[in-house]
This record gives C-alpha cells, structure tokens and sequence, in this order.
C-alpha cells in the first residue's frame, strides 16, 4: 500500500482520523534547509564522536551514547532554559521517537509509523508523510502503535512500519521511493524500532515475540531496497534447511517439537550499535515465545539466540561472536534494551567495552571485540537470580525463579529493570544514566492448561491471570551508574515506573522526562534538580540536542504511551497520563508557552444522565468469573490490568453505558477499526463478548458504587472457542 506524503504544513494524510488538525507554534529565526543535500555518510556519523552540532542517527552517532558534546546550555544557564517552539501532532498514541537533526531539519517519527520533517530553526512543517498503516493492525501490537525514529542516509529517510514494511523516501519532499515488505503479513509482525544504516546498508529488525512469530534482522540496500542479507535469531522447521550456518549450533539448544510452531520468539525489537574500527554490528534479541520456555521448549536448553547480544559482520551477516545474557529465557527478559559503545580503563588497561542494562536487573560490561565478559551487577532489585558467575557468564538462578511447581512473586517483571527507554553514557563523568524501573511480577506455570492463540498475547506464564495492579507494588528512578565500579553514584526517585529516556551533555546536564509529564535537568556529576519544565503529558521518549548558527536547542518528543499506558492498571495513575502529542523545542532565553492545560478527560465521565441509564449485562457470578478470563486474554494489553485505563485507551468501566450495547458491533464488526480498536470477529464469539460485558460491568460497579442498575442478560450462549 503506497503512503501518503505532503508538503501541507499541518495537514497529516489520515486514512480516517481526519478530524485531528496538526498545530505548529513558529518562532523567529530564519530556516537552514533551503538547500540542503541531507548527504549522510557513515564517515559523517563516524565523524560526531569528535564533536558537532548534529544528530544523525538514533543514539547521535554509532556509539549509541546519546552524549552531546554541546556546552550552549549548562548548569550555569539552564535555568533560563525556555519553549521556543512546539508542534502539536495530532495523535493520541505514545510518541516514542529521538529526532534526527540533518542540514537544519529535524526528522521524526510518529505513531502509526507517520513521518515528519521540520525546519530545526524556525519550526516550519516541510512535509510528512502516511504510510498508511491499517489501524486493525494494532491487534499485533503489545505496547500501542508506537515507532522509535527514522534513518537517514546519503539524501533518504528510512521509517520501519507497524505493518512490517521499510520505506525509502526523499528527505527533501517526502516522497516515496520504495518500499519492501519484510514480514509476513499474515502473522503477528510489527515493526517500531529504528533503522539503522551502516556501509550502505539500512538494518532492521522486527517485533512479535510475544504472540509467536519466529524473530530475525536483515539488511536492504539503501539505494535499491534489495535484501542483502537476513539473520534468524532462532532455529525454524527442522524438517528444512538451516537458513544459516549459526542455526544448526542453536538447535541444539532447544527440546521438543513445538517451538517452531509458537514461533520461538527472539525478535530483535530496538537495540542495534556498530564499531567501524571493528566493522562489528551489534543487535540484541528478544524474549523466547511463548515467554514459558516450559511451553515452548519443554526439555529445557539455552534457546539459542534468545535474550542475547549479537556481533555480526554488517557485509555479510555473519555470526562473530555472541552472549547470552538470559539462558533459556522465561521472563520475558529480552536483550533489546540500548547497546552502547565507550572506551574504559578498566584494572588499569583500556577496554573497548559494551555496556548493557538489559531488563534482568544485571548491567553487563563485555569486551565487545570478542564478546568476553568483564564485569556484571545488578543495578536494580533482582531476586530471580543472585549474580552472574565470571567465570562461566551465566547467571545463578534461585531455585524457584522458574516457578514449575508454584507461582511465585519475583522481580524484576516483563517491564524489565530497563525497558527501551534510551539510557546516556558521558565520557565526561564516566557514568550511564538508567531509566530505572522497579516492578515485580507474578509468574505461574500454564504448561499443562496452555493454548496458542493466534494474533494474541502467548505467555504461558500467567499473565492473564492478573486481575489488579496496584500503585504502591512500582517504582521508577534515574540512576547514575558506575560501570567500572559496579555501583550506583546517584539516583533520583520517581513516583511511577516508565520515565523517559535520557540524554546527558559537555554542560554536566543530564534530561529526563517523566511519566507525570515533566522535563527535568538534573546536574550529571551529582543528579541535583536545576530545571523542571511541565509538559502537560507524559514523556517516555528520549531527548536530544543539537546546534545551529551557533545556538544550542533542546528537544523531545512528548506524548503519553506505550506499555504501562495500555497495561495500565491503578499502578498508571499518574498525572501525566495524558496523551497529547507534541515536539517541544527549548533553548536558553526561550519564551514561548502551551496553551493551558485542558480539564481532565476523565473528572465528568460519571457525571449526568448516563447515571441513571440501566445497563444490560449478565450479573451471573459465572459470566463474571469466565469474562475476566476472556478479558485478560484479549483486552487487557490496551484497556489495562482490572480493565483500569493507563490514560492512552478508554477505560470502559467509565464509558458511555449505551456503548456497551454496541460492543458486539464494536469487537466483533469491527466498527471501530479504523480508529485502533481490532476486530476480533475471527477469535471471539457473542457469547464472549457478553461475558467481558459482564466483567467491565462488575469492574464498574466495583470501583464507583451503584450508579447504574444492571438488568441481568444472562447467556447460554455457545462457549468461547479460544
């Protein structure tokens, strides 16, 4: 399906949402893109780790520090730090993405995979671009429509899309010039990663793992789009050819005959650096798939290349060298997280090193040459596993971590102790800077009772069994870490989990946003407050910063959303669990301001005539019971835990009640699709939509008293045939 560019300043090509107009606020300055060749060389990107005023690639350049070497703003000045611009974007899903800045124009990605470019100076819309993905493809996505950032390289823009697509197209119009489908369509593949570019060739992995695809990255020729090569992080079929030498190696580390029908998982979602004086690409995989390796790998094994760091040839695709961090992976513990490339002194010797805080809790420091392990700690609260044993590199499990005969309660979850919230390394005080989360989860083994369901959340751990989710069980925090040491120099908490990601700076500045939408700048070498900034929303991406004409700027993508805005639950309470998508611009001296701040959504959505409106759903403790289970299977991933909105989906406890005599229509007609709510005509019978009716209900009636009456409509309908 072709996308949709424009060069309408704020006019998106929406397939349907058309009733959302982008705003931009402009500010003064005079535009630098009128005659730009938006020329990016791997010799460019290769050329920031001695300074400049761009950010050319997701982490800035191929280190993946996210450092700027920018002093324009610093703790001495950054109290003056003031909006000089903002976009509004018109979506309301999470905004994930770090702008690109090339030749005076900022580059970005959207949700729904949109695309935009912008005049870094006066905040002018030089154009976007619709790839127009299918809304009903969000039933593939775990953690909402999301999209980390784009590419560019020698004149292009690369975007991965949600559908599984890479598009090509011109960075100075937007138009397209090509496109490949690099998935299947026909299974649960996404895309909301970043590209990268390296030697010509623009790498990209996928997303899926959790509802049983097979994960792999491949690599396109920039100019042509033809596939190079392709990389399957997990054996397939064994009654067919290996695609690659490395495969037959990893079939040995699985058991069973049903892994390569559930997919095996390993999906390379996010993390992706390269050495150019090494020429070594490296890419973190994914979760195993379902998450229970009892399920998918029944004799156990390591599940090769599952929860592993990858070091590949770019040319060729080749296998170098790996590490596994997680063996035989059963906690959802991917290795994705930001992989990130410094030079340390470490017992007196200098080490090109990679520095990793995956989401088990251990921050890795590996000789990243040749995948040798140099240090590991843990940097959060991890009671899976008690350390990581030197000398064999693997971890020292605690004896029930694996929960086979009873569920147990363990930390840290799925949400990881760092998810993909991009993490800053400063060569200036020699510390990372985590987005650190604290949330335990509660794991049960469903080997025997387990089910694949296609196009569904496939666990086998329990996941679905979870009815609550309370405030008081998470907690976030900004860490600075040590990664010679092994320990925490500092460490800013946070009232919730999911903050944003982090950038630090030359001006001993490190920036985070915060899941109650702030921006703050905190002091790098002592994490001291020296700047808040209220973003209305919020922020879960990762700032960025770059110079032109000698100014420095400031800025981020804001918009609540991702996996604690759908899981939601009482633990996504927050203020800024609001969605209003924006790009803010700051710099020294700015003066602009956002509108004020709207009444919330959600303080009338009790009030009125609805009151007294009688609602018809089954009141049968039964109907109740089994709803909650049809809920958790389906629903749960975007209207949240408990049917508790995280403030990005509806939360149906406190919709209208005459949308509960449309949800037929809605969850098995689709008449919503076009708007992100799935059909599920296919998975679902009216019978299960009676009986999450009749769950939702009781939610309400639970959470705000009787104000409705409830006419029971108990159904003998047929039973659910999940």
């Amino acid at each position: 399906m072709p996308g949709t560019p424009t060069k309408e300043p704020l006019a998106f090509a929406f397939s349907s949402l058309k009733w959302i107009i982008p705003v931009v606020v402009l500010y003064g300055g005079a535009s630098t893109a009128a005659s730009e060749s938006f020329d990016v060389t791997g010799k460019r990107i290769e050329a920031l780790s001695q300074g400049g005023a761009e950010w050319l690639s997701y982490g800035r350049d191929y280190s993946e520090q996210r450092f700027s070497p920018l002093r324009g703003i610093d703790e001495t000045n950054v109290g003056r730090l003031g909006l000089t611009g903002y976009i509004d974007l018109g979506e309301n899903r999470g905004q994930e993405a770090t702008p690109l800045m090339v030749d005076g124009v900022l580059f970005t990605s959207l949700s729904w995979s949109k695309v935009m470019a912008a005049d870094a100076v006066t905040g002018k819309v030089l154009w976007t671009y619709d790839p127009q993905v299918p809304k009903g493809k969000a039933i593939d996505a775990c953690c909402d429509s999301v999209n980390r950032g784009v590419a560019v390289w020698e004149g292009k823009v690369f975007i991965g899309t949600l559908d599984g697509r890479l598009v090509a197209l011109n960075a100075r119009t937007g138009e397209l010039i090509w496109q490949k489908q690099t998935t299947d369509p026909s299974q649960a593949y996404t895309i909301t990663g970043a590209p990268r570019v390296v030697k010509g060739k623009v790498i990209i992995g996928n997303s899926g793992g959790d509802y049983g695809t097979r994960g792999y990255f491949s690599a396109y020729d920039a100019t042509s789009g033809e596939m190079i090569w392709r990389f399957y992080v997990v054996p397939g079929d064994p009654s067919k050819p290996y695609e690659h030498p490395e495969l037959a190696e990893a079939a040995k580390t699985w058991t069973g005959d049903v892994y390569w029908k559930y997919g095996g998982g390993g999906n390379p979602w996010d993390g992706i650096a390269y050495d150019p004086d090494l020429d070594l690409l490296y890419v973190g995989t994914g979760n195993g798939s379902p998450w229970n390796r009892e399920v998918r790998s029944p004799g156990g094994g390591d599940n090769l290349y599952l929860s592993s760091i990858l070091a590949v040839r770019p040319d060729t695709g080749k296998l170098v060298w790996y590490y596994q961090e997680t063996p035989g992976d059963s906690w959802d513990f991917t290795s994705t997280q930001q992989i990130t490339l410094a030079d340390l002194e470490i017992d007196g010797r200098k080490r090109r090193t990679l520095l990793h805080a995956p989401k088990n809790g251990f921050f890795y420091v590996l000789d990243r040459a040749t995948g040798e392990l140099l240090s590991a700690e843990k940097f959060g609260k991890v009671t899976w596993a008690d350390r990581i044993d030197l000398k064999t590199g693997r971890p020292v499990e605690h004896p029930e971590a694996r929960y086979l005969d009873k569920p147990v309660v363990q930390w840290p979850s799925g949400f990881g102790a760092h998810n993909w919230h991009p993490m800053s390394y400063s060569p200036l005080t020699g510390l990372v800077y985590i987005p650190y989360h604290e949330v335990p989860g509660a794991l049960r083994n469903q080997a025997k009772e387990f089910v694949f369901r296609p196009h569904r959340l496939n666990t086998g751990n329990g996941f679905s069994d979870a009815r609550e989710f309370p405030k008081e069980a998470v907690s976030g925090a900004l860490l600075a870490w040590d990664p010679v040491a092994q320990k925490a120099r500092w460490r800013v908490p946070h009232k919730s989990h999911y903050n944003g990601g982090v950038l630090s700076t030359a001006g001993n500045l490190v920036f985070q946003g915060t899941a109650a939408g702030h921006l703050v700048a905190y002091s790098a070498d002592k994490g001291e407050a020296l700047w808040d900034f209220d973003a209305q929303t919020g922020i879960v991406a990762g700032p960025m910063s770059y110079e032109v004409n000698g100014e420095q700027y400031l800025a981020v993508m804001a918009g609540w959303g991702g996996a604690a805005a759908t899981v939601g639950g009482e633990a996504a309470q927050v203020e800024g669990r609001r969605n209003i998508s924006r790009l803010l611009i700051f710099k020294i001296g700015g003066t602009a301001s956002l509108p004020p701040k709207a009444k919330s959504i959600e303080s009338a959505d009790l009030s009125g005539s609805g009151l007294s409106m009688a609602i018809n759903a089954s009141t049968r403790q039964e109907d109740v019971d089994e709803g909650a289970v049809i809920y958790a299977n389906n629903c749960l991933v975007c209207h949240g835990v408990g049917a508790v909105s995280g403030g990005l989906m509806p939360d149906l406890r406190k919709v209208d009640p005459t949308i509960y005599d449309s949800m037929e229509a809605i969850v098995l007609g689709g008449a919503l699709e076009d708007q992100g709510m799935p059909n599920f005509g296919k998975y679902l019978l009216p019978a299960d939509v009676e009986k999450i009716k009749a769950y939702i209900v009781s939610r309400r009636k639970a959470s705000f008293g009787t104000a409705n009456s409830v006419k029971d409509a108990s159904s003998d309908a047929p039973a659910s045939p999940q």
